[in-house]
């Protein structure tokens, strides 16, 4: 991407300069996550997180054609009201870029420009990952794959739970990307504090988290992210039988509808969301107010 296309915000490249700790944010949930106008609210909560724990929020998006890592209010407003606002993976950037278009920034999309501009830490929800039924689609998030080759840290709780989650662990390990559970033996499952799997590693801290950082630095590794598994808490997870009871009728929907491919995802989390009264989406929001709580802290720590 020539340097022309991105815009590092003013507040971001000063406290790139001087060794202040930025948080990368992504602007889907904002754009496609949330109703309006809870998703301005939600939007201004986490950057205002960011700044409680002592680090700069840099929310990442496209407007334009020009793909700001930082966004002044007004921006932010545009990508939480413009009802056009597209949805850009990694792989849409160039010709969003070439075209003069505007649409929020999946986990690809932003973990390519926050490590495109410097950036170390990011804090989002959940992953993309391997679908279930991998053998006869073949269909994966490409997540997977640009985490194989940014050197990002990515504080998630998990992949959302209507995926493959031993597959999508299996996947990482194959493409090099190193995960660690957050004060947890077991791989979040989005929703759900736990979705069964363990981990190889376990973190209890910011500062330990900062310290693998550091020996990937130092290793030289090949370049990778390093994913920080940070589970929802249990008192704020969705009931664990209530989330398997309507994942099933969901999935079962999906069949008996035909629904393949990307219209797959957004299904089964409509009708989460519907089914659960609302209580996925809370959980949901739950998840990544302690991921971007903790991202700001490990940021500080790696600073």
């Amino acid at each position: 991407m020539p340097k022309t296309a991105a815009m590092v915000s003013e507040e971001v490249r000063e406290a790139l300069d001087t060794g202040v700790p930025v948080v990368a944010l992504e602007s889907t949930i904002i754009a496609h996550g949330l109703p309006r106008p809870r998703n301005l609210a939600v939007a201004t909560e986490l950057e205002a997180l960011v700044r409680a724990g002592g680090a700069v929020p840099a929310t990442i998006a496209v407007l334009d054609g020009r793909a700001h890592v930082g966004l002044t209010k007004a921006e932010l407003e545009r990508v939480a009201g413009d009802p056009g606002m597209r949805k850009f993976g990694h792989r849409d950037l160039a010709p969003a870029v070439a075209t003069g278009a505007s649409g929020a920034t999946t986990v690809s999309a932003t973990a390519f420009l926050a490590d495109l501009a410097g950036l170390r830490v990011f804090a989002t929800g959940g992953l993309g990952g391997v679908h279930r039924g991998w053998t006869e689609t073949q269909d994966e998030s490409a997540d997977l794959r640009l985490l194989a080759q940014v050197g990002i840290t990515v504080v998630c709780a998990g992949v959302k739970s209507i995926l493959d989650v031993p597959a999508t662990l299996q996947r990482l390990e194959t493409l090099g990307v190193t995960v660690i559970g957050y004060g947890t033996g077991h791989f979040p499952g989005f929703y759900l504090a736990s979705s069964g799997e363990p981990v190889d590693w376990t973190v209890d801290s910011p500062e330990e988290v900062a310290a693998v950082m550091r020996a990937k630095d130092a290793l030289a590794e090949p370049r990778s992210s390093l994913i920080v598994a940070n589970p929802v808490p249990v008192e704020e997870q969705l009931d664990p039988a209530l989330h398997d009871r309507v994942l099933a009728r969901a999935l079962e929907e999906a069949r008996e509808e035909g629904v393949t491919g990307q219209a797959v995802t957004p299904f089964l989390l409509e009708r989460l969301t519907r089914y659960t009264d609302g209580a996925s989406l809370e959980a949901n929001l739950a998840a990544v107010r302690g991921n971007v709580r903790l991202a700001a802290r490990i940021a500080a720590a790696y600073a």
